[in-house]
């Protein structure tokens, strides 16, 4: 059987769809759930597989709809390499959103369902079209928002902020992915970095909705001890990609910004309260960084 023809090998699946990365929107869904008071409620707990099925849909959707381009500027991806057809990565991404959506729907209910099958549309409609228009960065920034809004159900109104912090984080970095090829502006490097520090201040605000106890205070020192390990970290690489904003900077810059979504969602989860999963979900970081290594997340 030819190469183009036979199954894909798990390695160049994992490279369309960019495995590690998934660890980096595990906890949006839990953040939102938290700032809606559902972390109890077992079923939530099986919302970040959507969001990973959700997550790994788009980036098989990125590589077919860019497979021309990337036959130029990256040939070593699976479509211009042969190792995966067009055929077969519409396949995956297909399969991948029909997971995802279904999952969400039997772990949340209607509600649930509804709010993924929106965020399955703005990753296609990003992926096949606003990708390479000025709109793209808010396109990316709605789908982070929306997983975000997943976890909290009947209580959209409870994660706004979360859903904002994580959004105009994903709003830099996406600006500043665009640059990973030719290099970007001075200008777009410093607004990746303004949103950064944007997220990491919304993720350290306290969030004063009751007294505050011990356990609360004990969240809000998680909080700002993780937002600021986010901001120092992501910060610092978008600081370089600022002072040089060439291709190498600007690739290693996207990188860590990706990777800074896990402490960013660990401040968020210690903002209310939750700061024994957010320490959990950080444990994951050096996993994701090693892994990324094997397979890029960009």
């Amino acid at each position: 059987m030819s190469r183009s023809r036979r199954f894909p090998e798990p390695r160049a699946l994992a490279r369309l769809v960019r495995l590690p990365a998934a660890l980096t929107v595990l906890g949006d869904s839990l953040a939102g759930a938290a700032a809606a008071g559902r972390l109890r409620e077992p079923r939530v707990w099986a919302l970040p597989v959507a969001s990973a099925c959700l997550y790994w849909a788009g980036m098989a959707l990125n590589d077919y709809a860019d497979r021309d381009l990337d036959a130029v500027e990256r040939p070593e991806r699976p479509l211009p390499s042969g190792d995966v057809t067009p055929g077969q990565a519409l396949a995956v991404a297909t399969g991948l959103t029909a997971a995802g959506v279904t999952v969400a729907g039997l772990a949340g209910g209607g509600r649930t369902a509804r709010v993924a099958t929106a965020l399955a549309g703005t990753v296609w409609a990003y992926d096949l079209v606003l990708k390479p228009t000025p709109l793209a960065p808010l396109g990316m920034a709605v789908n982070r928002g929306l997983d975000v809004l997943l976890g909290a159900g009947d209580r959209p109104g409870a994660a706004v902020l979360p859903a904002a912090a994580m959004a105009v984080h994903t709003y830099g970095v996406t600006a500043l992915s665009r640059g990973e090829v030719h290099g970007t502006r001075p200008g777009v490097a410093a607004g990746s970095l303004a949103c950064t520090l944007a997220g990491a201040v919304l993720a350290a605000c306290p969030a004063r909705t009751a007294p505050v106890t011990a356990r609360g205070r004990v969240g809000e020192l998680a909080a700002g001890a993780f937002a600021g390990a986010f901001a120092t970290t992501v910060g610092w690489a978008q600081a370089r990609a600022l002072a040089d904003p060439g291709a190498g900077p600007v690739r290693a810059a996207t990188g860590t910004g990706i990777r800074g979504m896990i402490p960013l969602q660990s401040a968020l989860l210690s903002r209310y309260g939750a700061v024994g999963t957010a320490c959990a979900l950080s444990a994951g970081a050096p996993a994701t960084a090693r892994a990324a290594r094997a397979v890029s997340v960009t």
